[in-house]
C-alpha cells in the first residue's frame, strides 16, 4: 500500500516536469520567432537571401507538390464519385473536390510535404553549422546568426507556402476533373459550375490563412531545432543533428495538424 502511494506523487511530478519543459520550449520557440521576424525588417541586404530561400523552399518543392496534388485530386474524385452516386448527387463532385482541397487538404498536405523536403534540410543545415562552429564564427565576425540564417528562411516560408498551396489546389482540382469527367463521365460543365457556385472568397482566405501559419511553424521549428542542436541531451555531434532533424519534422507535422484544427474551429 505504501509503495502505491509513493509512486502516485512521483508520476504526477514527472508529468508536471515534462509539461513545464514542453511549455518552456514552446515559449523559447515563440521568442526565437519574434527575433527572426524583427531582423527581416531591420537587417540590411535581406532581399537576396530571401530570394534564394524562396527558390530553395518554393521552386525546388514545386514538382513534388504538383505530383501529390494531382493524385490527391484524382483520389478525391474517385472516392467522392462512388460516395455521392449512392445519394444520386454525383453532380456535386466538383464542390466536394474543390472545398476539400481549398479548405483542408491543400494547405495541410502542402505544409507536410514541404516539411519533409525543405524543413528537414533547414534543420540539418543549421545543425551542421552549429556543431562545426560556423555559427560561432559568424558571431566572432559580428554577423548576427539569426539575421543571417533564420530571418530569410522565415520570410521565404511566409511567401512560398500560400503560393505552393494555390498550385496544389489547382492541380488537385484538375486531378479531380481527370477522374470525374474523363474517366467516370460526369459532365465537365457541371463539374466546373459546381466549383464556381460553391467556392467563395472566405474558403480561399481560410486556406491561405492556414498556409501562412504553417509556413511560420515549419520555418520556426526547423530553424530552432537546428540552431540549438548543441544543447540537446539525446546526442551530440552528428547524432545530435540527426535527432534535431527528426524532432523538427515530427514537431512541425504535429503542430500543423493541431493548428489546422484550431483555425478550422474558429473559422467555421
Amino acid at each position: 500500500m505504501n509503495t502505491t502511494h509513493e509512486h502516485a506523487p512521483n508520476l504526477f511530478a514527472r508529468i508536471g516536469i515534462r509539461t513545464l519543459a514542453v511549455l518552456g520550449e514552446m515559449g523559447a520557440m515563440f521568442l526565437f520567432l519574434l527575433h527572426g521576424l524583427w531582423h527581416i525588417f531591420t537587417s540590411p541586404k535581406q532581399l537576396r537571401k530571401i530570394v534564394y530561400q524562396m527558390y530553395f523552399i518554393g521552386s525546388k518543392s514545386l514538382l513534388v507538390i504538383c505530383l501529390i496534388g494531382l493524385f490527391t485530386g484524382m483520389v478525391l474524385g474517385l472516392q467522392g464519385y462512388y460516395t455521392l452516386i449512392k445519394f444520386g448527387s454525383e453532380g456535386l463532385l466538383g464542390t466536394a473536390v474543390a472545398l476539400s482541397l481549398i479548405r483542408e487538404l491543400g494547405p495541410v498536405l502542402t505544409a507536410i510535404m514541404v516539411t519533409g523536403r525543405a524543413g528537414s534540410s533547414m534543420a540539418a543545415e543549421i545543425g551542421v553549422m552549429r556543431i562545426t562552429d560556423q555559427i560561432d564564427a559568424l558571431e566572432v565576425m559580428d554577423i548576427n546568426p539569426i539575421s543571417y540564417l533564420v530571418s530569410p528562411r522565415i520570410a521565404a516560408s511566409i511567401l512560398c507556402f500560400p503560393l505552393l498551396t494555390a498550385v496544389f489546389d489547382v492541380i488537385g482540382i484538375i486531378g479531380g476533373y481527370l477522374t470525374g469527367v474523363a474517366m467516370l463521365g460526369i459532365n465537365s460543365g457541371i463539374y466546373f459550375y459546381r466549383i464556381e457556385s460553391s467556392v467563395v472568397m472566405s474558403d480561399v482566405a481560410e486556406g491561405f490563412t492556414k498556409a501562412l501559419l504553417f509556413g511560420v511553424i515549419v520555418a520556426t521549428v526547423s530553424c530552432y531545432q537546428g540552431y540549438y542542436t548543441h544543447m540537446r541531451k539525446d546526442g551530440v555531434g552528428p547524432e545530435g543533428v540527426s535527432n534535431s532533424t527528426t524532432s523538427a519534422v515530427v514537431m512541425s507535422c504535429v503542430l500543423i495538424l493541431v493548428t489546422d484544427y484550431i483555425v478550422t474551429s474558429f473559422l467555421l
